[in-house]
């Protein structure tokens, strides 16, 4: 359920998005290219549909930027997407269409797929959103380890070595993130599953399941 086609639908974010992820087994092994690949995807972006107000930095022209949002490049805002007041984009995001970057919410080195929504007080570093998922207000990623050792993922009595440093969450489409919660470094959603408030998660969450806390996962009925 943690390999790359079992958690995104690759038609909801830009054709070369979709080409760069499924060339990877596991979706966290994407993040150290995501900065050559938004340079990639820009350059090929439509100059009638896509605004390019600073370097490295591509906003859709039907897209809704307030005025005191900050973005970094290399950055990609797409179609109907709302970046609302004091956002930091700090750079490295592909961001899809119809999403919502909110109020004080922090992005770096992330893709966003089409309809994902970080609305309110939100840090999101080092990972991947698929479709349609949402992080409730003031819900984080955590993306270093407090002893800065390398991510493991951890699934029960599987431990994978990712080798990385920096990593977040990977979650998966239709993924409900509640409001005040953490995802531990390595955190792996799947599909269609909901994560409750206050909920400090580690590990993989299977798809179609209820996080309720450390050892409380139900199945979805």
């Amino acid at each position: 359920m943690y390999k790359t086609p079992d958690l995104y639908d690759f038609s909801h974010i830009y054709p070369r998005a979709a080409e760069y992820l499924q060339s990877f087994t596991y979706p966290w092994e994407a993040l150290a290219g995501i900065k050559q690949l938004i340079l990639e995807i820009g350059s090929t972006l439509p100059e009638d549909e896509f605004d390019h107000p600073a370097e490295d930095v591509w906003i859709a022209k039907d897209a809704h930027v307030f005025p005191s949002a900050y973005i970094a490049g290399p950055c990609i805002i797409g179609h109907g997407t709302e970046v609302r007041h004091c956002a930091f984009i700090r750079g490295s995001a592909l961001v899809g269409e119809n999403c919502v970057v909110g109020n004080s919410t922090e992005l770096k080195n992330v893709i966003l797929f089409d309809n994902v929504q970080v609305p309110h007080y939100n840090y999101v570093g080092d990972s991947i959103l698929g479709y349609k998922s949402h992080m409730g207000a003031g819900s984080i990623t955590s993306n270093v380890k407090s002893d800065k050792k390398l991510v493991v993922v951890h699934n029960g009595t599987e431990n994978i070595e990712t080798g990385l440093k920096k990593f977040g969450a990977m979650i998966g489409d239709h993924v409900e993130v509640g409001c005040g919660s953490v995802l531990n470094p390595g955190t792996v959603i799947g599909r269609m599953s909901n994560v409750y408030p206050l909920s400090s998660v580690r590990g993989t969450v299977p798809e179609n399941s209820i996080y309720k806390g450390t050892g409380n996962i139900a199945e979805k009925y």
